[in-house]
């Protein structure tokens, strides 16, 4: 399958061109299923599981829900490449065995999965913050990017879409995944207008019934704004978006300079790790306004982009004026 079959193809299945971001302590079997069900792509990361053999609980469940349903084969596992991720090996054994036709790597190479992921016919995407990674990533022979933007809840980029998604287009032609503030059919049409094929949205499904999240965090959400975001390395040493007051309950000063200097993803769940406790959010929390199942978000992203379509064929109309 060439680059741009796999966006065909998916294109094909899907009812939106959207996938639910792997959200770290957040996305769980229930939201991948729900996910798939709904007509996109739901995705978590690994390490969510407390353990291997949770995670394989994960997996097997995942298979037997979507097994031999037009939904199979609709969702992905996002896997740490960090050298300091100790779980690496025994992760990437059950990849192997459960053969997911998608794989995301996130925080350093994908080199390290792409020949074992390959070997079974599997699809790696690499999560990427600047143009030099993104260039990494295609000479190593990924099959997509995603491309990390600025506004994007957990770990984020600094640079916006609307220059880095036309800066990858200038040297790549094959499938772009895009996160960061995606909230509504509106973003999702200006991602498809700049040159990407996918929208990666997190936040939008944080408080859904299907995530891992508690009840106390599904009502920050709600009740939270752009303003009440704060982008900080404090937790885990790399620049991510937080709730404010998450982090203010949590104890950390945002009015210090201190914070976690060191990137360090061993003994993930181990006491002690700052980001057990805090909750991440991206720009785009102003679309959470009620807690909504998964299947109802979906809903209400495809009705809006179907009034959308009438609009902006409208307003397109009256352009170029000469």
């Amino acid at each position: 399958m060439a680059n741009r079959d796999i966006v065909s193809t998916l294109y094909n299945q899907m009812r939106l061109p959207v996938i639910v971001a792997p959200m770290f302590l957040i996305s769980g079997p229930d939201l991948v299923i729900a996910s798939a069900k709904a007509g996109i792509i739901g995705c978590f990361p690994a390490p969510n599981a407390r353990t291997i053999d949770v995670l394989e609980e994960w997996l097997d469940k995942i298979e037997s829900e979507l097994k031999d349903t037009a939904y199979e084969g609709m969702w992905a596992m996002n896997m740490i490449v960090h050298k300091s991720y100790d779980r690496f090996e025994a992760e990437l054994a059950l990849v192997e065995r459960y053969k997911p036709k998608f794989v995301v790597t996130a925080l350093g190479s994908p080199k390290r999965v792409l020949d074992r992921v390959h070997a079974f016919g599997g699809k790696v995407f690499a999560d990427v913050i600047n143009a030099e990674q993104a260039k990494k990533a295609v000479e190593a022979g990924v099959d997509g990017l995603i491309l990390v933007c600025s506004g994007a809840g957990g770990h984020t980029g600094k640079y916006t879409a609307f220059a880095f998604v036309e800066e990858v287009r200038r040297f790549y032609d094959g499938p772009i995944i895009v996160g960061g503030a995606i909230q509504s059919a509106k973003s999702i049409t200006a991602l498809l207008a700049l040159g990407a094929d996918f929208a990666y949205m997190g936040t939008r499904f944080i408080s859904c019934p299907e995530s891992l999240v508690n009840d106390d965090y599904r009502s920050m959400l709600v009740d939270s704004t752009m303003s009440d975001i704060v982008t900080s390395d404090v937790v885990s040493g790399v620049m991510a978006n937080w709730l404010k007051a998450s982090l203010e309950k949590s104890g950390f000063d945002l009015k210090s300079s201190k914070g976690s200097t060191e990137i360090d993803f061993s003994d993930i769940h181990g006491e002690g790790k700052a980001w057990k406790d805090t909750w991440g959010a991206g720009h785009g929390v102003s679309a959470t306004e009620c807690v909504e199942s998964v299947a109802d978000v979906v809903d209400s992203l495809a009705v809006e982009l179907k009034t959308l379509k009438s609009t902006l064929n409208d307003k397109l109309a009256e352009w170029p004026k000469a």
